[in-house]
């Protein structure tokens, strides 16, 4: 296992790290006072972003990304997580890789102006009775000439109040089980399509996460994504990316975050006539924070590493999804305790964090849910599949 990071991958690593802390991060207060990322900061973060050839770079270079592989990319999004998701999205943007299965016609009305950053994408598959149970979904399309009509609703869906087009999930043969849901392109001024409510969160300031309706909503051939059916297998593909590099790298930059604030703290706050630090028990937080840290990112990395040579690494984006989740939340609350009272106050950069970690153990498939799936794998393959390196 060869572990040297190329020079020029340390370089982009470098230079997203800086373009982090230098425009994103001076933004999160506003957004966590207003809980909206101003139209004309969006804008400023995303050129920014675009003339540092930092957008869309999980895309292969000949549709215009920049053309990362799996371990590139977790590098990135680990200092990606060090601020705030909707940062995250204006600056790096929302192109995803089911994107990929446009065929011709279909990348240049909806692909290739994604990586440009002229149009926005989110992804539609949770709906009030079918979360992790992705296959679970109600939503109906329905032959129609050539086409489809759209009948159905999804809510929780990130960024959907910005997005003007969407990747929805679908029912296309109801007796086919998982093999008969299909995946489409929907514009959001297709007569019949509706954004509703924001829903409130807990955190994540400023992302919004809307319910969408699609009464009769009538789809041309043209909007089907990939074959019929294929939907599910489709999705679940850049799903699991997902999960590796937004979740997993993304859980281990925050919870690194979180851990030079503390560190930090520990040096410089005073309490009984020395620096809080020297306390053994405020080290133990610093000590099992970092231990924890160094082991999600190694776990991220494999992975990474595995999607890198065309193998099976769904066992261990599992593994990555439940440890890096839980290791950002535990991180966290070890910050909200070593603050004192600060830590429990708004102004303090660690109440965001302890809020917004929350929802990592949930979105993208449960905690519980990731330990089933390693379960079946190791039972399905032995140890030795599921560890091997």
């Amino acid at each position: 296992m060869d572990f040297e990071i190329p020079d020029e991958t340390r370089m982009l690593v470098d230079t997203v790290r800086r373009f982090v802390d230098a425009e994103l991060v001076p933004l999160e207060a506003e957004v966590e006072r207003t809980g909206v990322l101003r139209p004309e900061l969006a804008r400023a973060v995303h050129e920014k972003s675009r003339a540092l050839g930092l957008y869309a770079m999980n895309i292969p270079t000949e549709h215009g990304g920049g053309g990362l592989d799996a371990v590139q990319m977790c590098l990135v999004e680990e200092q990606a997580g060090r601020t705030k998701d909707i940062l995250i999205r204006r600056a790096f943007g929302n192109v995803y890789e089911v994107l990929l299965a446009c065929d011709a016609a279909q990348r240049e009305r909806w692909l290739l102006p994604a990586v440009r950053g002229e149009r926005t994408c989110s992804i539609a598959i949770t709906e009030p009775g079918a979360g992790s149970d992705a296959a679970a979904i109600a939503t109906r399309a329905t032959p129609d000439g050539d086409g489809w009509r759209l009948t159905g609703h999804k809510h929780f869906i990130s960024d959907g109040a910005f997005s003007d087009f969407f990747v929805v999930s679908a029912v296309t043969d109801p007796e086919a089980g998982p093999r008969g849901i299909s995946l489409f392109l929907v514009d959001k001024d297709q007569p019949g399509f509706t954004v509703g409510r924001d829903q409130p969160m807990m955190g994540l300031a400023g992302t919004s996460h809307v319910e969408l309706y699609f009464d009769d909503v009538r789809l041309g051939p043209q909007c089907l994504l990939g074959e019929r059916g294929r939907g599910l297998r489709l999705v679940l593909s850049t799903i699991s990316r997902i999960r590796l590099a937004h979740i997993g790298a993304r859980a281990v930059g925050a919870a690194t975050r979180l851990l030079e604030l503390m560190t930090e703290q520990a040096r410089e706050r005073r309490q009984f006539g020395q620096p809080i630090g020297d306390f053994q028990m405020v080290q133990q937080h610093l000590a099992d924070s970092a231990m924890e840290i160094a082991a999600a990112r190694l776990m991220v990395l494999e992975a990474a590493a595995v999607l890198d040579r065309g193998g099976d690494a769904r066992t261990r984006i599992s593994m990555v999804k439940v440890y890096a989740a839980e290791t950002y939340g535990r991180v966290a609350d070890r910050a909200i305790q070593l603050y004192g009272g600060m830590g429990y106050c708004k102004d303090s950069p660690v109440e965001r964090f302890y809020r917004d970690s929350r929802v990592y153990r949930i979105y993208d498939g449960t905690s519980e849910i990731h330990r089933t799936l390693v379960a079946r794998g190791l039972l399905a393959h032995g140890v030795g599949a599921a560890l091997a390196v």
